[in-house]
């Protein structure tokens, strides 16, 4: 299954369902050709605050609406629309962001969105989820589609390395690994590049801790206590600005709970990336396993780890 299929399959077994599009039909293209739901499709144009005040209206007449946009256009020039008619409201419009983080490789800052966390997180009762690849996503949009609060996914089509846990729950992390002496929270497409790191790290011998962080809001803080207290070393790694992130989310949780870490972030830290081909953006940007590797061991040796 596809997530074409499964918006399909979802919307036929409940009318309430509205597919939306700011002309970007990616992950939706077949829709409008089937007879069952031409009436349940809407294709606003390039005109993402509009698609999202109709959905918002929608929303007040009791449907789901599920709207489709590059998530960086989502996100940023809808985003007072989205903080004002869904979030205020807390309406279950259904968000899908196209091609965020890295996976708009070849794409320059304009279309990059590497700050979508930090910005959907910050409305009250929008909810945050970066589904690993596709199989993830596929497991948790179900769950996502039936919460009655307004929901932020990056969507993501990368192919699976790992066979996920199938009972996602909203505000779990799936953890791969149990926190060992190094352990990873990772979440989105780079979960693929971080458990092949895991093996790296793992035939030089040393006890790595993977956790999927796929549901950024609401968050595990449970598994991130965890992490901070059973772990000598706790590595972050996001296509993200570090800012604003998971980063940012676990220095939340850590100061909350009145705790402290050796946390080491990979991220974007405060720069857009080089666009290129995807593998070629990995290699300039740290990104790849025996890269993120090398970085975990420099800081695992390293004296002055950074405390938050």
């Amino acid at each position: 299954m596809n997530y074409e299929q499964l918006i399909t399959e979802s919307a036929l077994a409940d009318e309430r369902f509205i597919i939306m599009t700011a002309e970007n039909r990616a992950l939706i293209r077949n829709i409008p050709n089937n007879p069952a739901l031409a009436n349940r499709f809407v294709d606003t144009g390039i005109t993402e605050q509009t698609m999202i005040g109709m959905a918002a209206g929608l929303a007040l007449r009791g449907r789901i609406p599920v709207v489709h946009a590059l998530a960086a256009f989502l996100t940023m020039r809808a985003f007072e629309f989205i903080r004002t008619d869904v979030g205020i409201a807390n309406l279950p419009v259904k968000l899908t962001g196209f091609i965020p983080g890295l996976l708009s490789d070849g794409n320059g800052p304009t279309h990059q969105a590497i700050e979508d966390v930090s910005i959907m997180r910050g409305i009250p009762g929008m909810q945050v989820f970066a589904p690993s690849d596709e199989e993830d996503m596929l497991l948790m949009l179900p769950a996502i589609w039936k919460s009655n609060y307004p929901a932020y996914t990056r969507a993501n089509l990368i192919k699976p390395l790992y066979q996920h846990d199938k009972n996602f729950v909203i505000g779990k992390a799936e953890v791969v690994a149990e926190p060992s002496t190094v352990t990873f929270l990772v979440y989105g497409m780079l979960f693929n590049q971080v458990l092949q790191a895991k093996e790296i790290l793992e035939a030089h011998g040393h006890s790595v801790g993977l956790v999927n962080m796929r549901s950024l809001k609401p968050v595990d803080e449970q598994i991130i206590i965890d992490a901070a207290k059973q772990s000598e070393l706790v590595v972050i790694v996001e296509d993200h600005f570090k800012i604003g992130g998971l980063y940012s989310i676990v220095a939340e949780v850590l100061l909350k709970h009145q705790l402290t870490a050796n946390v080491h972030s990979i991220s974007l830290q405060h720069k857009w990336f080089k666009a290129a081909r995807l593998s070629e953006v990995l290699e300039h940007e740290d990104f790849t396993p025996k890269k993120i590797a090398a970085q975990t061991i420099l800081a695992l040796e390293s004296t002055s780890k950074v405390k938050i």
